[in-house]
């Protein structure tokens, strides 16, 4: 028996990461970094994951104006220059990056057993430019904006767990990222699976119960 059969019958909530889980964010990022300096080069694409990882651990902004600060700071590092207007271009074409194909169709398999949360690095109005592309409304909402915090910080998971009477043992979070979501998680004691779609390998702290390519991974081993 695997952890996740002791555990089925005993969650209720199941929440997701998003950008990352259940956006395809890296040709989502790749296209607009193109559209701003015409280039396929993946220091560009490296640069700016960090830059957005280092501005994230700062004081609380905006998610728009994080992906912008950090469209300047890979400019300075890299010798670039962002043409006018053109820091802006991540946010503008965010509501417009594409699901992975599994995405709609496990979710809701899942939603036919489980209530389904997402827990985001995101600004509202940007979530609702994604949402028109989802199949299923999530259950629960949790935006950086809603906890003045960036995941790996604790905001999203203490948020969520007040939701639900600060019972982990009710809740299953899946996510692609290590960094942001699986470490804090197996460090808070919340049981996690890790959706390792860019098939990495796990030199981190966290400790997953489960490994999955895709959500439809984890719909199948949780037989709905």
């Amino acid at each position: 028996m695997s952890s996740l059969d002791i555990i089925r019958d005993r969650i209720e909530l199941i929440t997701f990461d998003c950008y990352g889980t259940l956006v395809d964010w890296e040709t989502g990022i790749r296209s607009a970094l193109r559209g701003i300096w015409d280039s396929d080069d993946p220091a560009v694409f490296d640069a700016y994951l960090d830059a957005e990882a280092e501005i994230e651990l700062r004081a609380y902004r905006p998610y728009r104006q994080v992906q912008a600060d950090a469209v300047r700071l890979v400019a300075d590092r890299l010798g670039r220059t962002v043409p006018p207007g053109r820091e802006h271009a991540l946010s503008q074409s965010l509501p417009d990056w594409p699901l992975w194909p599994d995405t709609n169709a496990a979710l809701q398999r899942l939603k036919s057993r489980y209530r389904i949360g997402v827990l985001s690095n995101i600004d509202r109005d940007l979530f609702a430019g994604t949402q028109r592309h989802l199949s299923v409304t999530p259950d629960l909402l949790i935006t950086a904006q809603d906890v003045g915090s960036y995941k790996p910080a604790a905001g999203h998971f203490k948020r969520m767990l007040e939701s639900i009477g600060g019972d982990s043992s009710r809740v299953l979070h899946a996510a692609q990222s290590l960094f942001h979501d699986c470490v804090p998680t197996t460090q808070m004691g919340i049981a996690n699976v890790w959706i390792n779609r860019r098939n990495e390998v796990n030199a981190t702290a966290a400790r997953p119960m489960a490994v999955f390519r895709d959500v439809a991974g984890l719909a199948d081993a949780l037989g709905v």
